[in-house]
């Protein structure tokens, strides 16, 4: 199984970015998948995570600025990013894992994609 993160980059605060994730060998609609970031010498961190069925959850620090939503046609997961602050800065992780693991924390996930950054420039 194979996910891919693509759409990261560098933006300044305030703006924009919408990530999205990318899979193959995995039945992509089984799955729960989630967004975790990460900055080095911190642990990684859950940012959002979806169910098959399309119920979401999120941290408080990402909380009313993104939003996470699935295609299960185009098997394919995305990250609306909005009004991106400095603190947003991190290497971005798709993941997925079948339930009844959530995708919600690090041991919960099964699959790892390979991380894309995410920089918030001032």
């Amino acid at each position: 199984d194979l996910i891919a993160e693509s759409g990261g980059g560098e933006v300044q605060t305030g703006e924009s970015l919408r990530l999205s994730c990318t899979g193959s060998g995995l039945t992509f609609e089984d799955h729960n998948m989630g967004w975790f970031r990460q900055v080095p010498g911190k642990e990684r961190e859950g940012v959002a995570n979806i169910d098959g069925d399309g119920d979401t959850s999120y941290s408080d620090a990402v909380k009313g600025r993104f939003t996470i939503s699935r295609d299960h046609r185009e098997k394919a997961l995305y990250l609306q990013m909005n009004s991106l602050s400095p603190e947003d800065t991190a290497m971005y992780y798709c993941a997925a894992d079948k339930p009844p693991c959530s995708a919600a924390t690090v041991a919960a996930v099964g699959t790892w994609g390979q991380g894309i950054q995410v920089t918030v420039s001032l």
